[in-house]
């Protein structure tokens, strides 16, 4: 087979050395990202915290993900993903170690840090593998197979952890994560094949001074600030604060609750293969990825808005919609990645990365700050709370938005 066709390929044999096994990391790296929302009222109860210490503690992950970023940007384009990624995978199980033999909020911080750390290269390694093995027209297709996998490993941190919680309890879930983490490192790095690093020749100083022309470039910041502050505002949902709302706004019990977030991550990791696989289509139909881009985000933050206003019936239905199209947001890394050499590429995702995990961070520890302004009643925050930090975020987010709309698809085209 010759042409285009061809050329679009993914091979099964790639697939299973490349993909696979950076997928069997991210699964974890999602998993670890959302555990949280299902454990949050056991920690807040053996160790005493309110709802801003676990809101600190649980966006420790993305403090130490996003302080990781631009220099994982530099390590992937110059030593390559396997290594890097399996190294860190290590850190990972460290972290999760920590947190299982915690014994009081600092150890607990300290080993959700490491973590965040030690999963900071999951997306952004793997990435940077597909670019290097795979035809840049089917990018969209990965990425959003690849965030359909961790949106599994999302999944399974809801009903299915709170399963796993009766028979060993939240440290021992975390003494399995950690073994896990370990055998997803000696996964990749055994498994993952090298290949020539273009740009490997480049100095320190020149890999790093490239973070100026990404920065620099204003197409950037339009594609990538929407990602950034719909995703952000999503992940310090998903991984905390949703449950703490669907308990005390829409009164749900807790069994109730594991269901609404096993179907919202459900929803998750549907969206994502959706959305990566429909817009490589319809853009071989003449359909822009701008144009889906744009569509994904309207309506996600039209769902959030729904939250955010404290409607209350259909929450099952508005969750899956919120949960569904907010990957959509992903399409970013697709509209940017023709914009700038491949050599760049580590550089060019960790640097949307640092942007998005920094928001997480503070967005995450932010709501908790606000819910602290009202009394805790029975262990429950007030919804005056949560309507005054979501509506911050939500204007935060629509302002992202509105700047890009206007954005033509040629726009986004390396020039």
């Amino acid at each position: 087979m010759t042409g285009p066709a061809a050329q679009d390929r993914l091979p099964a044999r790639l697939l299973m050395a490349v993909f696979a096994p950076f997928a069997a990391g991210y699964f974890l790296s999602y998993f670890f990202r959302n555990v949280n929302a299902v454990i949050s009222r056991d920690l807040a109860r053996e160790f005493s915290l309110a709802p801003s210490d676990l809101g600190l503690l649980t966006a420790a992950y993305f403090f130490a993900f996003a302080a990781f970023q631009l220099p994982l940007g530099v390590l992937l384009d110059r030593f390559g993903p396997r290594r890097v990624v399996a190294s860190l995978m290590c850190i990972a199980a460290a972290g999760a170690l920590t947190f299982g033999l915690a014994e009081g909020f600092l150890a607990l911080t300290i080993g959700r840090a490491l973590i965040g750390f030690g999963v900071a290269g999951g997306l952004m390694g793997a990435m940077k593998a597909f670019t290097l093995w795979f035809p840049p027209s089917r990018l969209a297709t990965l990425n959003g197979l690849y965030i359909g996998v961790g949106g599994i490993g999302g999944l399974a941190a809801t009903a299915p952890a709170e399963m796993l919680l009766g028979p060993v309890g939240w440290r021992g879930l975390f003494f399995g994560l950690a073994a896990l983490s370990l055998g997803a490192a000696a996964l990749i790095f055994t498994a993952v094949p090298e290949k020539p690093l273009p740009g490997r020749g480049d100095s320190l100083g020149a890999q790093i001074a490239a973070f100026r022309t990404v920065f620099g470039a204003q197409v950037f910041w339009r594609i990538a600030l929407p990602f950034v502050t719909t995703h952000a505002v999503y992940q310090a949902l998903a991984g905390l604060w949703l449950a703490p709302w669907l308990y005390d706004v829409a009164g749900l019990a807790r069994g109730t609750v594991a269901t609404h977030l096993f179907w919202a991550a459900a929803a998750y990791a549907a969206g994502s293969v959706f959305f990566g696989t429909a817009a490589d289509r319809l853009a071989r139909a003449g359909i822009p990825h701008m144009t889906m881009y744009k569509l994904g985000l309207s309506i996600t933050i039209g769902a959030f808005a729904c939250l955010a206003a404290g409607v209350t019936m259909g929450v099952q239905a508005i969750v899956m919609v919120y949960g569904f199209c907010s990957i959509s947001a992903a399409l970013a890394f697709a509209l940017l990645a023709p914009r700038f050499p491949v050599a760049m590429s580590g550089r060019v995702t960790t640097s949307v990365n640092v942007l998005m995990f920094g928001g997480s961070f503070v967005c995450q520890w932010g709501i908790g700050a606000v819910l602290r302004l009202w009394p805790v009643a029975d262990g429950q925050y007030a919804p005056e709370g949560y309507s005054a930090a979501f509506l911050v975020l939500g204007l935060v987010q629509l302002a992202s938005l509105v700047w890009l709309l206007p954005m033509r698809a040629q726009e986004a085209k390396f020039t």
